[in-house]
This record gives structure tokens, C-alpha cells and sequence, in this order.
């Protein structure tokens, strides 16, 4: 997975993408309730914020601790959210936050964050044994840190 990113230094990126960043924090810490409202402070369409939202990240200070935020949809079967549980315990790592919707026709939307500080494995193959679990669709990570 991380093998998909590169590190470019911004000067050279288009100013939108810091925009994007912008817009998320705003959100993240409170002060502003809805997308329609950062994208207009910061000045950068709704657009251009959904467009990139999910593919801009910050780097953060990786010696305090190590946070990986997951995306996926969870077979409303038995099982399931156990095993999910268990391989992330398998790993090493450990959860600090789940969220789980309703299941709606037999999927449910779950987010979860781990803290990934004590896993020894590459996150490309934490994801893949993650994407493994039967029953477990759309992964996506979301966030590392």
C-alpha cells in the first residue's frame, strides 16, 4: 500500500492540495460542522475537496506512537467482526476506536482505528492479511500516522 505514495515537498504541488489538508483539519478539530463551510473559508470547491480527500496526507511525528484508521464493509454474519479482531490482535497491534453502522442488506460500514506502534510487519502486509479475512470487503486505508 505504501508503496503507492511518494514524498514530494508541497512548493511544487498545486496549492489546492494544502487546501484539501486545511479543510480536514478545520473539520477534525471543530470548528467548522460541515464540508460546505471549510471549502468555502479555505477557498477550494466541494469538488476538488472529494476529490482528493482520501489520497492527501500529513506526516506526523512517528516516534510517539503509530495510528493506522481503516475503512471496509463487514459481512453481517457471525464471526466476522471476531476474526477482524483477532488478526489485528495476531499482528500485534491493538484497537483504539471502532465505528459500526447498522447492517443494511446484510453489510455493515465499519471504521476502525489501531495503534500499529508494537506491529513488526510492513503496513502493505498488514492490510493484505486484513483483506484476507472472509467476509470482510472494501478495505481501505484510510489514515496512518
Amino acid at each position: 500500500m505504501l508503496s503507492n505514495y511518494l514524498i514530494v515537498h508541497k512548493s511544487i504541488l498545486p496549492d489546492y492540495y494544502e487546501k484539501v489538508l486545511e479543510c480536514r483539519r478545520l473539520m477534525e478539530s471543530g470548528k467548522v460542522r460541515e464540508v460546505s463551510q471549510a471549502v468555502k473559508l479555505v477557498g477550494i470547491s466541494r469538488s476538488t475537496y472529494y476529490k482528493y480527500k482520501d489520497f492527501i496526507f500529513e506526516p506526523s511525528d512517528l516516534n510517539d506512537s503509530r495510528k493506522a484508521v481503516y475503512s471496509m464493509m463487514l459481512d453481517h454474519a457471525p464471526g466476522v467482526l471476531s476474526s477482524l479482531l483477532t488478526c489485528i490482535s495476531d499482528i500485534g497491534a491493538s484497537v483504539l476506536t471502532i465505528t459500526q453502522s447498522l447492517p443494511i442488506h446484510n453489510k455493515a460500514s465499519v471504521t476502525i482505528s489501531v495503534d500499529i506502534s508494537n506491529v513488526t510487519e510492513k503496513i502493505d502486509t498488514v492490510t493484505e492479511r486484513l483483506k484476507a479475512i472472509p467476509g470482510l470487503d472494501n478495505l481501505r486505508l484510510i489514515a496512518i500516522e
